[in-house]
């Protein structure tokens, strides 16, 4: 009865009895050929919106399903792709829309949706999207910049590279940018 524990002993003396655990790293999100915004905005290239974006047609309160022209879902945001755009809305609150390959039309348009979905169309004054619009390409952008102060404009800029502004519409607004085929009538 006077034998020591054996396990007790190698516990009070700092041995362990299984092996360390190797630590796991979260494995990188990038993608070649898919730039982050940051890189986009140390090389100062332009982001260009794509026109299919532009008057679909599609209730913010619905599924990115219900878009008229499918095809455009798969189409990329902007070009060139990015990893993670920002989203704003008129009043200021932003989405983040993401995908690792580059994000999609439908990509922003299931982030915009996932705010959107709870409320009803009489809560919403101007529930149809009419399109995004990079800050950049807009004409007084750098006139407002300038009236930013000093030490933080350079910040500010960085900022709105990677940001959309989401335009929004009283009334569906469609466009015929797809290559949708013209109904024939019936002849009598």
């Amino acid at each position: 009865m006077t034998e020591p524990l054996s396990k007790v002993d190698s516990a009070v003396q700092g041995l362990s009895s299984s092996p360390p655990k190797e630590k796991s790293h979260r494995k990188s999100s990038s993608v070649p050929g898919v730039p982050s915004v940051k890189e986009m905005y140390t090389t100062k290239t332009t982001l260009k919106v794509a026109v299919e974006t532009q008057k679909t047609g599609w209730k913010i309160n619905t599924s990115s399903t219900h878009v008229d022209d499918k095809d455009i879902l798969t189409k990329p945001l902007i070009n060139p792709p990015v990893r993670v755009i920002d989203l704003q809305f008129p009043l200021g609150t932003t989405v983040t829309a993401r995908n690792k390959f580059g994000v999609t039309i439908k990509d922003a348009m299931d982030a915009i949706y996932k705010t959107q979905k709870k409320k009803a169309d009489d809560e919403l004054p101007e529930p149809y999207l009419k399109g995004f619009e990079w800050p950049p390409a807009h004409p007084s952008w750098e006139d407002e910049m300038s009236k930013v102060k000093e030490d933080e404009r350079e910040h500010t800029r960085e900022k709105q590279w990677g940001t959309l502004l989401i335009h929004l519409s009283s009334v569906p607004e469609t466009s015929s940018v797809g290559g949708g085929k013209k109904k024939k009538k019936n002849a009598e």
